[in-house]
């Protein structure tokens, strides 16, 4: 064991707490059990077995109400590793339970015994015919699927609000729809192919011609047993009116028994049941969608009416009227996003019975959209809408930022209003439907519901669609509490089907709450043909049992989780998986979501038990240590919950007084640090430089396993050289504004070569130079060295060195500055962050006032608005690729990083898959597997599929980062726009 090893104990939940009902049970403290463990690690490999108590619990929750506790969690990579998967849960009688993004909100994606990951190894999108057809990978998500068809003036029919995270196999096991797919435009609609693999191993491409032959060859009975329902069903004229009745308004309830009438062969029946079964029939391994336009003129407007009522009866004038969306939502949603950035703050104080609509106009050309607006503007003479706030101006509009504020106000519905509910209760999410002209009479009827049973709820949905959702909260771990959700739920399910004759799913999927009222909804008869269906296809019932078919009354009670509390920071988390994607240890160790389920499962242990003992003895790696610290978990989370700030703490945490007091130490002193980390840079290039890199990785690989891995950085042969230890000589008289050269661009050199192999200037130099050269010079103060934005100390939680620098580095720019007279231009996104924003919390009282008077400019943004215009550009260069930084994504300046590199390269490429490198700082050196994690997909699919003239960024450890990922040398676009616009030599 290393010699400063931190203490697990460190982490250790400090509250007196009672164990909670639900917890995990001891006897599954040492994990997954033998011979199950050996026998998968046998047959898929160990790197494919996940087995710790640890893994097990960060997967047993979802964004549903309910937990499971799976027996092992195997991460597949093809169809032969899924196939034998599904053999060896044949041969021993296990189930299995497809998981991809685990966004589902019914429990569809948890399971009692082989929880089977489909996300991580199955991405990727093809796009074909011009972006008229796509073939995309289960574990892709919507929006990356999406920003690929942009490109082709396409899209994906189903748009959930989850779009952000949800996986396209995910989507179309679920039927999801969303805003405008309504019945159609979903899955079952626009799915041109697919291909699945059986229970029983055999894998059908819908799109092969032979399809059919093949599968009456390898599953006969299968297919008998298909065509004799389909006989069944076609025979019965009652039924088959009744199928194609409830298909008329959006259903997910059940079995698509309409496959059977839409189907001719096996496969083509097979192809419709695939739609929305939830992984109970097969996993979808590739799925090739009929793509639809996407038409760029959006006219949008946010209505605001008296009454839910009231706002549901103006639904059906606007369908008349061609919206493409029409979406509402009630008063305690409205108040609820106030939570969400950019949503006016007067929403707060609406009253209770306000409602408003969100209704949406889509063309492809400026003719269609006057027509619509025209369409529109007569409809808006008939509304009797009210204006609650200063802010309402019930008016469309094109702005498109203001679309997209309304929008992020609609899809955070479940996160906004789940995060501001009571601390410690569960969160239900319902979905139902009923005939588009009924919806106002729907919401009468469920208001007076909820209110009976003692629920404030909150509801939404796609109103044009008849579609509505609405929350619950109440505390699982109460007996009566639960016993009052099942009232509800029973009168609830009654409401729908006998007064609507509705759809208790429209479009979440049946899942584990609506399973038991199945029959309730679709009657004996036919809930039996859902039955033989599953047996035909599943005789064995393999995969996911209990989850669309259960004869268990109550099983919509079994497996509810409390919610106990947590750090303040992440207590309002539903589990929704928004953050996920953007985690940059994703693929590595854990997400931002699983993070908080391990603290929570910490929670609901009794002090000291093994099951606790197992999961503080992981967290320490698997949750802090790779952890970036980039908080784009924030960016993504609706509600800006900061799973990175929650770990920056528990780093704090594990920290001795000794380490805090050298960290301090450090901070006074870094002037003598930051010339001494120079030397060593320059030492070890030196030493590499004559094939030493080997020897310097080989010492302080010895170093980290003899002290500890966190603290002492690992060589990486991709590190430059030392910067130049003066920095260019500037003025102060004259100067436009102040230029700060980050620590890290004065310890370490900028690329050795530019284009061509000629040398680049240091990033400095380039500043100065192209700010001369604009008319607009720059002044860097003689004594920046020493000082630093603080985010040194920030990351790793070391709060006593924080407040050393973070006030010394206000102070300073604010003498710089004279006062706040001059902006302060900063060479490095993260720096500029950290000076703008992460110090003011570690700030005495007098210096917050002094930041409040600075302006703060990341250099792109004071290059492509100050300096830009007033340059010419006399060389661009091929092509450019851009990382854009999490820093910059935080401050807002990914577009500028665009402006730069499209005025010096011809063509200018984000990668679709560009997130955080993770090398944070110096994260990269201490956990470089979290860096090859974080950058493997964006270099391996998209980076390195073809050859670029310039790879740039704007933070030299990313670029390092993203060298170390690529193999191809990423330099600051400063760099290059000083060269394009300097003047050719004569």
């Amino acid at each position: 064991m290393p010699l400063l090893e931190p203490d697990p104990e460190a982490l250790r939940p400090g509250t007196a707490r009672e164990p909670a009902p639900d917890r995990v049970t001891d006897r599954s403290a040492t994990g997954t059990p033998e011979p199950l463990r050996a026998e998968l690690t046998a047959l898929l490999g160990a790197d494919k077995v996940l087995w710790k108590i640890s893994d097990l619990v960060r997967y047993a929750s979802d964004a549903s109400p309910y937990r499971f506790l799976p027996r092992v969690v195997l991460v597949p990579e093809d169809i032969d590793d899924i196939s034998a998967i599904l053999s060896y849960a044949h041969g021993k009688g296990r189930e299995v339970v497809f998981r991809a993004a685990g966004t589902s909100l019914n429990g569809q994606a948890q399971g009692e015994d082989i929880l089977v990951d489909v996300r991580r190894h199955w991405t990727g999108i093809e796009v074909l015919d011009d972006g008229a057809r796509a073939r995309i990978r289960p574990g892709t998500t919507v929006l990356r699927a999406n920003t690929t068809l942009a490109r082709y003036g396409r899209l994906l029919g189903p748009d959930p609000a989850s779009a952000i995270a949800c996986t396209v196999g995910g989507v179309v096991a679920n039927n999801a729809s969303g805003m405008t797919a309504g019945t159609t435009r979903n899955s079952y609609r626009t799915l041109a192919s697919l291909t699945f693999v059986l229970p029983s191993g055999t894998v059908v491409d819908t799109a092969d011609p032979a399809a059919d032959e093949e599968l009456a060859r390898a599953e006969p009975d299968l297919c008998a047993g298909l065509l004799a329902l389909k006989a069944e069903i076609e025979a019965d004229e009652e039924l088959t009116a009744r199928i194609r009745a409830k298909y008329a308004i959006k259903n997910t309830n059940g079995y698509r028994l309409d496959a059977f009438l839409d189907g001719a062969t096996p496969v083509q029946i097979l192809r419709g049941l695939m739609v929305g079964s939830e992984g109970t029939f097969g996993f979808i391994s590739e799925t090739v969608f009929d793509t639809l336009p996407l038409d760029r003129r959006v006219t949008s407007a946010l209505l605001f009416f008296p009454s839910l009522t009231a706002a549901a009866a103006a639904v059906p004038r606007f369908n008349e009227a061609g919206a493409i969306a029409v979406e509402v939502m009630d008063g305690n949603t409205l108040r609820a996003s106030v939570s969400v950035k950019g949503v006016p703050a007067d929403w707060a104080a609406l009253p209770r019975e306000t409602a408003a609509l969100l209704v949406e106009f889509r063309a492809p050309d400026e003719a269609g959209q006057e027509a619509f607006e025209e369409a529109a503007a007569e409809v808006m003479r008939g509304l009797d809408l009210v204006v609650p706030a200063a802010s309402v101006t019930n008016a469309f509009t094109r702005d498109a930022g203001t679309i997209a504020g309304y929008w992020k106000a609609r899809k955070a519905f479940v996160t906004a209003v789940g995060g501001s509910r009571p601390s410690g209760t569960t969160l239900i999410t319902e979905d139902f439907a009923v005939p588009p002209d009924r919806l106002a009479d729907a919401c009468e009827a469920l208001l007076e519901l909820q209110s009976r049973h003692g629920f404030d709820a909150a509801v939404a949905g796609h109103a044009a669609h008849g579609n509505l959702h609405f929350l619950l909260a109440f505390d699982a771990a109460l007996p009566a509490d639960v016993e009052r959700y099942d009232a509800f739920m029973q009168e609830f399910c009654a409401l729908v089907v006998d007064r609507f004759d509705g759809s208790l799913k429209a479009e979440h999927a049946t899942g584990r709450n609506i399973a038991p009222f199945l029959e309730r909804e679709w009657g004996q008869r036919a809930t039996e043909l859902m039955w033989r269906t599953k047996q035909v296809i599943d005789p064995e019932g393999v995969l996911a049992p209990r989850i669309v078919l259960d004869r268990d009354p109550r099983a919509h009670l079994r497996g509810l989780k409390t919610i106990p509390k947590v750090e303040a920071v992440a207590d309002p988390c539903i589990e929704c998986g928004f953050c996920e994607p953007t985690c940059p240890s994703e693929d590595l160790t854990t997400t931002p979501r699983q993070r908080i389920v391990l603290r929570r499962e910490m929670m609901r242990q009794a002090d000291g038990s093994p099951v606790e003992a197992g999961l503080l003895d992981a967290y320490g790696y698997d949750a802090v240590d790779t952890c970036a610290g980039d908080s784009t978990c924030k960016l993504a989370c609706p509600v800006g919950i900061d799973t990175g700030a929650m770990m920056k703490g528990f780093r704090h945490r594990r920290h001795t007084p000794r380490e805090e007091r050298i960290a301090a130490l450090t901070a006074k002193n870094f002037r003598v640090v930051e010339a001494s980390a120079r030397l060593a840079v320059a030492a070890g290039d030196a030493i590499g430089k004559r094939g030493g890199d080997r020897l310097l990785a080989s010492v302080t690989r010895l170093a980290r396993r003899a002290v500890r891995p966190d603290l002492v950085p690992e060589w990486l042969p991709q590190l430059p050289g030392s910067a130049a230890r003066e920095l260019p000589r500037t003025t102060r008289v004259g100067a436009s504004a102040v230029y700060y050269p980050a620590c890290v661009n004065r310890i370490f050199a900028g690329p050795e070569a530019g284009p061509g192999g000629t040398p680049d200037l240091s990033l400095a130099e380039a500043v100065v130079a192209v700010s001369e050269r604009a008319g607009k010079p720059v002044w860097i103060p003689e004594d920046v060295a020493g000082t630093c934005c603080a985010t040194i100390w920030h990351s790793k939680g070391y709060d006593a060195g924080n407040r050393v620098m973070a006030n010394r580095i206000v102070e300073a720019a604010w003498g710089w500055t004279a006062g706040g007279t001059l902006p302060l231009v900063v060479d490095a996104s993260s720096c500029t962050l950290g000076i703008a924003e992460e110090v003011v919390p570690y700030l005495s009282e007098d210096n917050r006032e002094l930041h409040r008077e600075l302006t703060v400019v990341d250099s792109l943004v004071w290059a492509a608005g100050e300096l830009l215009p007033e340059l010419t550009v006399f060389e661009r260069t091929g092509s450019a690729v851009l990382h854009p930084t999490c820093s910059m994504e935080h401050l807002g300046d990914v577009e500028q990083l665009r402006v730069l590199a499209e005025a010096c390269a011809e063509e200018v490429t984000v990668p679709d898959g560009a997130g955080c490198c993770a090398f944070a700082g110096d994260r990269g050196m201490l956990h470089k597997e979290l860096t090859d994690a974080a950058t493997a997909k964006e270099a391996a699919a998209e980076v390195n599929s073809r050859d670029y003239d310039a790879y740039l960024s704007a933070n030299r450890m990313c670029e390092i980062g993203m060298e170390r990922a690529t193999g191809h040398p990423y330099r600051s676009a400063l760099i290059e726009l000083e060269r394009a616009t300097r003047p050719p030599s004569r």
